[in-house]
């Protein structure tokens, strides 16, 4: 089984590389972020034509999750318990026996503004809600865009970007507190490599070419799921086609 996320940055503008992505590489799910669509918008019948079956919620030009399946997804949930309807950023589903929980976390914008605390918050509410609804040993498959690069070899220039948002002491914290209570980051599981990465900033510069980018897109296990995961990889391949988004796909490949 072949599972992969993807920040896709508006569904909408990059339909044509995640289709093409889905048509070559015929992954079992897609886990999509910042789908920047309302439902009524969201695309399915291109996805249904391929053979993808859609669970998606969405917002207009901001957030949004999707998840593109080619089995049934069962028990489709969106939301923390007290997530606001008007920021989607949580679907699960079952698929064949595992539970797939896809999530666009906040950014932060600056780490002396609410908006950082209110990332902070948000992964304690997550980490409450693994821990109320599941078990270590469940086969529970974290993954999206947690704006977080944990380590040093995570980022092109660790001292550079010591304290932003995505690194930063805090935020270090609140997701070694949930993969302490029972996720194994998959990528780094198969790859301890440097310069390895998920997200290139538009902002900067050609910062694809130089390769100053951010592992902060993840595929997270619990122990069932980590023993069985055979290769995990990121595919460089849509962050250089045109009219990229700014993420590019990582895949996981499980013997389940």
């Amino acid at each position: 089984m072949r599972v992969a996320s993807f920040n896709v940055n508006s569904i909408r503008v990059r339909l044509p590389i995640v289709l093409a992505w889905l048509q070559k590489n015929q992954p079992d799910v897609l886990a999509m972020q910042e789908t920047k669509v309302q439902d009524e918008s969201f695309p399915k019948e291109p996805f249904e034509a391929i053979g993808y079956r859609c669970a998606f919620r969405g917002q207009k030009s901001y957030n949004g999750v999707a998840l593109a399946s080619r089995h049934d997804l069962e028990h489709v949930e969106f939301g923390l318990s007290d997530e606001p309807r008007d920021e989607p950023r949580l679907v699960t589903a079952q698929v064949r026996g595992m539970t797939l929980v896809n999530t666009y976390v906040p950014q932060g914008y600056l780490a002396d503004t609410d908006k950082f605390q209110y990332k902070l918050d948000w992964f304690a509410r997550l980490f409450e809600w693994f821990r109320t609804r599941f078990e270590p040993t469940d086969p529970v498959l974290w993954m999206g865009d947690l704006n977080v690069a944990p380590l040093p070899i995570d980022v092109y220039d660790a001292a550079a970007v010591e304290g932003h948002v995505c690194y930063h002491p805090a935020v270090h914290k609140a997701l070694a507190e949930i993969l302490k209570w029972g996720f194994t980051d998959l990528f780094r599981r198969h790859c301890a490599e440097a310069g390895q990465y998920t997200f290139w900033d538009y902002r900067q510069g050609n910062t694809f070419a130089r390769n100053r980018g951010w592992r902060i897109d993840h595929l997270m296990a619990t122990a069932p799921l980590a023993d069985k995961c055979t290769a995990c990889t990121i595919d460089r391949e849509p962050r250089a086609a045109d009219r990229p988004s700014d993420h590019t796909p990582i895949v996981a490949e499980f013997d389940w």
